[in-house]
């Protein structure tokens, strides 16, 4: 199959972006961003519903339920971190779903950015696990919640077991390990590495806005930016450079050691000593959506047993449906870091916690000031 036979099955819905990606990449092509602006994407097709996420979740996959109901996917629009994604939703970027996680959704919530989703026109809503319904600042005065659970995981290590040499426990500081100076991989976004140095700090993510905690988080990412060969979001970049062994250990989520492992890439999740960073995420109604069916339908699909069993299966995430679970025996969950369970995951490990917006400008400025070498 050719670029352009490729670039019609994307287009159809037979061929994810992800796999459209892999396969550019691996004959040193790159997929660039359209210059069609997204209020010329929805002029031309309004009536589609707009489902605005992580890149990655941008996938056909995720949608056969809405396929099969409207026969067609939705479209999807990618952003790199929840940062870039909130700045462009107030600055008037109109989409129906758009997919915060729980550490940004009181400060979205409180933003005006979302309206309340009715769980009455969710066929899947009674199949949610509830502890991932019940997470601080979701539930709104009206009782619906603010944000539809979909999926959880971790942040933590992926490594190389042949290349990586482990002494004693895994624990953060194999990112900090200076015998691996320049082959180490971490991630562009504060969302994700300056938790990272929190937990290596030995801050309380409950007292992370604290003067304190700025000031002992700083001092070990600035201490470990010598060893870092690359800060991306591009986790496929990650993938690749852990695949040829530029990268020997990288901060990753789940689905990247899955990814690895499926291509026979000796990888290995880690279980750091001091806990994993958890999460959990999912979707959101916008406050001005112009397609609040098809949101709806949009969120039901995401919700979905066949979506459930891709994101467990394929990249390693836990998943909201409990139903989704079936398909997979509990070694294969525990090998993927998972559990029937979210909360012995989630209460395992680290979780991230809300912050205000002042908390995230200090440390957004922060961060990229030591990421440029200051």
């Amino acid at each position: 199959m050719d670029v352009i036979d490729q670039l019609h099955a994307v287009k159809q819905g037979k061929l994810s972006r992800r796999a459209f990606n892999r396969s550019l990449m691996g004959v040193g092509v790159g997929l660039m961003a359209t210059t069609v602006s997204p209020r010329q994407l929805l002029a031309q097709d309004d009536a589609r519903g707009t489902y605005f996420t992580y890149g990655g979740y941008d996938i056909p996959e995720l949608f056969a339920p809405f396929r099969e109901k409207h026969g067609e996917n939705p479209i999807l629009l990618p952003f790199g971190n929840a940062e870039e994604a909130r700045i462009r939703l107030l600055a008037g970027f109109t989409v129906d779903v758009v997919h915060p996680c729980n550490s940004n959704l009181p400060r979205w919530v409180e933003e005006g950015l979302f309206q309340p989703i009715d769980t009455d026109r969710l066929s899947n809503w009674p199949d949610i696990i509830p502890e991932l319904i019940n997470l601080g600042g979701n539930i709104g005065p009206d009782g619906r919640p603010w944000m539809a659970p979909f999926d959880w995981g971790q942040n933590s290590i992926t490594y190389r077991t042949d290349l990586f040499e482990l002494e004693g426990e895994e624990s953060w500081d194999m990112l900090w390990d200076e015998r691996y100076a320049g082959r180490i991989g971490m991630m562009a976004a504060g969302g994700e590495s300056w938790w990272i140095g929190a937990i290596k700090a030995g801050v309380d993510l409950a007292e992370i806005d604290s003067d304190e905690a700025f000031e002992r988080i700083s001092e070990v990412m600035r201490a470990q930016r010598p060893l870092v060969r690359t800060y991306t979001d591009d986790v496929t970049s990650l993938e690749q450079g852990l695949a040829s062994g530029e990268l020997v250990a990288s901060l990753s989520w789940n689905s990247s050691a899955a990814i690895l492992r499926s291509q026979g890439v000796p990888v290995r999740f880690a279980n750091p000593k001091e806990g994993a960073l958890t999460w959990v995420c999912g979707a959101s109604i916008m406050h001005n959506a112009p397609n609040v069916d098809r949101a709806h339908d949009i969120i039901d699909s995401l919700l979905s047993v066949e979506s459930g069993e891709f994101m467990i299966g394929d990249y390693g995430y836990g998943h909201s449906n409990r139903r989704s679970f079936d398909a997979f025996d509990d070694e294969t969950l525990a090998d993927l870091g998972l559990s029937r369970n979210p909360l012995e995951v989630l209460q395992a490990g680290q979780f991230q916690t809300a912050t205000s917006q002042e908390w995230q400008t200090r440390m957004t400025e922060t961060w990229e000031t030591i990421k440029a070498g200051f």
